[in-house]
């Protein structure tokens, strides 16, 4: 319980039962989630200010400690009241704002060595216990003070994109590649995208003349088809479809243009 040494060397004079250690220890799992100690008593006193040292008079009354407590975003206040019930201590807390209650029984002798009083490295045992108890039976019911969430500076690079109103965003968006398009003339990548659901494969049921394996005359859609496509008319990389001939210099006449055989004959 780092932290508790300190606290302990500091109240050592005035701890002179096994109860004494108890409300230290129980004090400083406050401290370490979030809580300030005002002071004693059920009502605030004068001039109060949040300390993670025990108040004055602290250990005055050995059968019913009361604590106030604050948390350090201010949004929580609790009354804490340590009872003496013969060999067992019953420590209950209430939030002053939404009247929450909770409580927890500890066994001294599981928790305390009453004969270590002046060791703090005896004095003490089962800590890891004690945390468990507190933190599962206190700090969780009433819930811990919310810490405010820090926000990691943003780099300069990314501030001048955000500030540029003249920037004109890439067409891939930013930390992702363009697909890797596997061989088209693999007889097992037919289909293929039809069956990804993320779409990034190839070898789906639409033909696609720029990836069908054969020799292309070179001609880039996005860039512009003279007298059929404007530039831009076609996304780089997308899928498409050409309504005629890709270029002018495709050699040999089309089989689709001739007509079958025999198409005079009257008896066909």
């Amino acid at each position: 319980m780092a932290g508790l040494e300190p606290l302990y060397a500091w109240a050592r004079p005035a701890v002179c039962r096994p109860q004494d250690a108890l409300v230290c220890a129980v004090h400083w799992e406050l401290v370490r989630h979030g809580y300030r100690c005002l002071g004693t008593g059920d009502q605030p006193g004068p001039d109060e200010r949040k300390s993670e040292l025990l108040p004055t008079g602290w250990e005055a009354n050995k059968e019913v400690y009361t604590l106030r407590y604050k948390s350090t975003d201010d949004a929580r206040e609790l009354l804490l009241k340590a009872i003496m019930v013969e060999d067992s201590m019953i420590l209950n807390v209430m939030d002053r704002g939404s009247q929450k209650v909770a409580d927890v029984t500890l066994a001294m002798a599981d928790y305390i060595n009453p004969e270590h009083l002046d060791d703090f490295h005896k004095v003490y045992k089962n800590t890891e216990e004690l945390r468990t108890r507190i933190s599962s039976g206190i700090i969780a019911p009433l819930g811990a003070p919310a810490e405010k969430a820090k926000k990691e500076p943003e780099s300069k690079k990314e501030l001048q994109q955000d500030e540029d109103p003249l920037r004109i965003p890439p067409r891939q968006p930013a930390g992702t590649r363009a697909p890797s398009w596997p061989s088209p003339m693999n007889p097992f990548a037919v289909g293929g995208a039809d069956l990804d659901p993320f779409g990034g494969r190839s070898g789906g049921m639409i033909v696609d003349p720029l990836r069908s394996g054969f020799r292309q005359p070179g001609i880039d859609p996005s860039s512009g088809i003279p007298g059929r496509l404007p530039p831009g008319a076609v996304p780089p990389g997308a899928r498409f479809d050409p309504f005629s001939p890709l270029g002018a210099a495709r050699p040999g006449p089309d089989p689709d243009h001739l007509p079958p055989p025999g198409y005079d004959d009257m008896f066909m």
